[in-house]
């Protein structure tokens, strides 16, 4: 391909390769190793589902042999740019950002309730720890891998081990949504139905304040209902039921690869802290009632404050 024609948007996370944009913003290139082909397969398998994913187009090898992708563009805008731009000096999420959400959200989950697959007690295992990097958690905090972690999280694959599995996304949020569907599919695997799009609102807690927007209760019932009555129609069963074990595996989700190795970086221990404090809350909440109430998180900015003042070790 010609690479005068198209404009380096950003280096990948988390792999090898960079994306590139064309002149006209109709098509994004991407290049990569082993992992880029694994997920072309992948999109190209879920793309003839009838997942909403942007269309491969083109792949090959460049000339210094790496392999890229060309796929259409979904839009520029994702709806998490979409919401930082409505924001008009506030933080409340603008509501018609929660309503496209709900929309793409309940497309997608109608797509992967088509191509069900059963539960398995290893297929469960598997899922948990890849989508909570349990591994890297553990390692990085060992006063966690304890009987109590573990006894909440072996009563949460319990309550997941009738939900079918399905291929999914496994890192869905804001960032990756526009109104046309949901893009880099990079960390996929199979995933229990709902465990992509139910915590997308949720886990704007774990950020702590700083992503800039926040939800209210009511967005997020609404958000919640929209998506139960989606797998109603396709399942015949709710999906929020479940939302606490999957926020509980979120909570591990989102203290992986945060312990630093800079002693120096106080504002890096700081924030491990608080990703510390957030899944001990969790886990708190989750013993108590099965579910994982966000809105009960402090922010950053309070934590910082409670850690400044003693309240915190």
């Amino acid at each position: 391909m010609n690479e005068t024609t198209w404009r380096f948007v950003k280096k990948r996370t988390g792999a090898d390769g960079a994306v590139y944009v064309s002149a006209d913003g109709a098509r994004y290139r991407r290049t990569g190793g082993p992992e880029l082909r694994a997920e072309a397969a992948f999109q190209r398998r879920i793309t003839a589902w009838g997942y909403p994913v942007p269309h491969l187009v083109e792949e090959g090898l460049t000339d210094d042999g790496h392999y890229y992708v060309v796929e259409e563009s979904l839009g520029e805008q994702t709806l998490h740019d979409r919401a930082l731009a409505a924001l008009d000096g506030g933080r409340a999420l603008a509501d018609n950002i929660i309503d496209t959400a709900a929309q793409v959200a309940a497309r997608l989950l109608r797509a992967q309730a088509a191509h069900l697959a059963p539960p398995t007690p290893c297929a469960l295992r598997q899922w948990l720890d890849s989508a909570g990097f349990t591994q890297n958690v553990f390692q990085e905090n060992p006063d966690l891998d304890n009987t109590r972690t573990h006894t909440a999280l072996k009563d949460a694959l319990s309550r997941l081990a009738a939900v079918p599995l399905v291929p999914g996304h496994l890192d869905y949020g804001l960032p990756n949504v526009l109104p046309a569907g949901v893009i880099d599919w990079q960390h996929h695997g199979l995933v229990p139905l709902g465990y992509d799009v139910l915590p997308a609102l949720e886990i704007i807690a774990f950020k702590g304040g700083t992503k800039g927007y926040t939800t209210d209760p009511g967005q997020r019932r609404r958000y919640l209902a929209a998506l139960d009555e989606a797998s109603r129609h396709a399942t015949g069963q709710p999906v929020s039921q479940n939302l606490g074990p999957y926020l509980l595996v979120k909570a591990l989700f989102f203290l992986a690869l945060m312990r630093p190795t800079d002693p120096t970086r106080t504002d890096k221990h700081l924030k491990w802290q608080y990703r510390r404090r957030l899944f001990a809350k969790g886990l708190e909440q989750y013993e108590r009632n099965r579910t994982v109430d966000t809105a009960l998180f402090p922010s950053l900015d309070e934590f910082t404050a409670g850690h400044r003042d003693g309240d915190h070790p």
